[in-house]
């Protein structure tokens, strides 16, 4: 009578694992797009957050920047007989104060963030880049962003900001 009990409650213990185990799921979301482009661009590249740092207002006082944070934009695949070169646009909710520069969303005052391509030209939003060279295969656009100062008379708020810079990649 024990052995059979033991035998019946091993029983439950293993259907109620097997059913709690049957319970357990999820999704799986798989997204892109099909693009008209001589290169695809890498996942990681699409959506992408630039650390910018906690930046101090001595720092921007006293260089009127901060530290430049390198991202970059991989492009995969590429096919040369399709196109050479590629320029690259960035836009965004420009600031008041430079118009050329993106501007700080959120409680922080007193700089506007500037982008720059690989060789340290400043990019004006809006206007693409020079035409970088593509290759066949992998290829990879490297840019870099800081905050830069509103000015010797800017009053420097301090607070959290983001914001956001969509860009577009011409082929030519």
């Amino acid at each position: 009578m024990r052995l059979n009990k033991l035998v019946i409650a091993l029983g439950l213990v293993m259907a109620a694992g097997a059913a709690n185990a049957a319970d357990s799921g999820g999704q799986v979301t798989f997204k892109g797009s099909i693009i008209s482009a001589a290169c695809s661009i890498a996942p990681e590249s699409l959506d992408q957050t630039v650390q910018l740092g906690a930046v101090s207002d001595a720092d921007l006082k006293k260089d009127g920047q901060s530290t430049p944070r390198a991202f970059s934009i991989k492009l995969e695949n590429c096919d040369t007989t399709v196109s050479q070169k590629v320029t690259t646009t960035f836009t965004g909710i420009a600031s008041q104060v430079n118009e050329d520069n993106l501007a700080m969303v959120g409680t922080a005052r007193g700089a506007s963030i500037q982008l720059t391509d690989a060789f340290g030209t400043k990019i004006v939003l809006g206007t693409p880049t020079s035409a970088q060279k593509l290759f066949d295969g992998n290829n990879t656009l490297g840019f870099s962003s800081y905050l830069v100062s509103d000015g010797a008379s800017a009053t420097y708020v301090p607070g959290e900001f983001t914001t956001v810079a969509n860009f577009i990649l011409s082929y030519a």
